[in-house]
């Protein structure tokens, strides 16, 4: 049997776990029986470096109210702090998994946890319109601003020390949006610098953005990518760029870096011309890329794991790995530890590897049984995970 086979019946199996992903999603909008803010600490005996093959204890785990429809960032470190999408939002100590904080009603459901200069950004829940700025330490609001009467649920998408840019329906006179805007709002004074009107069939949602330097690059359903001018909006180039809406992407030293279907491609971050890019098998594709201590990690549908000079696109090792392991789709790496975080997989979880090999050291795997994607955070020399409504903060090593 070639592998190419399995990998294409195998994508069919994905599929069909994406749809009940989708049911599990919309169905998980309410509370568990637990407490909203989170139960008490999962008492554990040992939390260390598990022995080679077994499984590795939490340091500790709590419950969540994770509504499971943030895409990409349901889980933000900053600093000792750990924040997890949901009502109430709730802020955790990091080391101890000691609440901080709590708040409900803060923003809307499946917001993502988006921290630009030391300052979370959400869409706010109690005031319509609004984009609201919070303290990750205190949960105190300390920014807040409005677009104005025109424009409908502003969401925001990236934010840097500048700047907090936000994507807007445009209300008609019978208070549809058939468009949308692309805005900047100043994060001293609160007022729009500027804002440009998006292409007619672009959608207001799906859409993934960063901020390098002078730059705004973001992707969209309509499978463009573009890049903006942080201080004008004016924009630089857009192309179009295949399966690549709402997926996470790299932008590093200069290059825009994606996956797009069954090849990596890297576009001049100035001008949008293609630098490198390399394939996989056939029928399979890449998943999110990221780029850890200067080494571009990405894993593909067929399994395998891929670890390449993100200046070059040149392979510095291609695991193959096993059809019984799931690939992740997001990674951290603290120490000399790569870690990876699975989706669509009851068997999945979180996979510690060798970032020079990609051999697998060991997965920790909550026995939920559901096949919501794992998301991961790193801080410091601390991991957590977020999973089946639970946070947990694993072993490093």
């Amino acid at each position: 049997m070639r592998r190419s086979d399995v990998s294409r019946r195998r994508m069919v199996k994905l599929a069909g776990a994406g749809l009940v992903l989708l049911g599990a999603g919309a169905s998980a909008c309410g509370p568990e029986d637990e407490s909203s803010g989170g139960g008490p600490d999962v008492p554990r005996e040992t939390a260390g470096t598990p022995a080679p093959g077994s499984k590795p204890q939490p340091a500790w785990q709590h419950a969540t109210t994770y509504d499971g429809l943030a895409w990409i960032s349901a889980i933000a470190v900053v600093g000792n702090v750990v924040l997890v999408s949901g009502d109430p939002l709730v802020a955790r100590d990091i080391s101890t998994g000691k609440e901080i904080w709590s708040r409900a009603e803060v923003t809307t459901p499946g917001a993502n946890m988006l921290v630009g200069d030391g300052t979370l950004y959400l869409q706010s829940a109690r005031y319509d319109g609004n984009i609201v700025g919070l303290d990750p330490a205190t949960g105190k609001d300390t920014w807040r601003s409005r677009m104005g009467d025109q424009y409908s649920q502003p969401r925001p998408i990236a934010a840097d020390a500048n700047h907090v840019y936000v994507v807007a329906g445009i209300l008609d006179k019978e208070f549809r949006t058939p468009e949308n805007v692309i805005a900047a709002i100043d994060t001293a004074s609160g007022k729009v610098v500027w804002r440009e009107k998006r292409d007619k069939g672009t959608e207001q949602n799906g859409i993934t953005a960063r901020v390098a330097g002078n730059r705004l690059v973001y992707t969209d359903f309509r499978e463009n990518l573009t890049v903006r001018d942080t201080a004008t909006g004016h924009q630089v180039w857009t192309k179009k760029v295949g399966r690549s809406n709402n997926r996470g992407f790299v932008v590093h030293d200069g290059l825009v870096i994606l996956a797009n279907g069954e090849q990596m491609r890297a576009y001049d971050l100035a001008d949008g011309k293609e630098r490198w890019s390399f394939r996989t098998e056939r029928f399979s594709r890449f998943n999110d890329p990221a780029v850890l201590d200067g080494v571009l990690y990405v894993s593909d549908t067929a399994h395998g794991l891929w670890a390449a000079d993100p200046a070059t696109g040149k392979a510095h090792w291609h695991d193959k790995g096993s059809l019984d392991v799931a690939a992740p789709w997001q990674f951290a790496k603290v120490g000399d530890v790569l870690y990876g975080a699975t989706e669509f997989d009851k068997d999945g979880g979180i996979h510690a590897y060798d970032p020079g090999s990609g051999k697998l050291r060991w997965t920790y795997n909550d026995g939920s049984g559901d096949l919501q994607r794992w998301y991961l955070a790193a801080g410091g020399k601390q991991l957590v995970a977020l999973h089946a409504k639970k946070v947990t903060a694993l072993p490093i090593g």
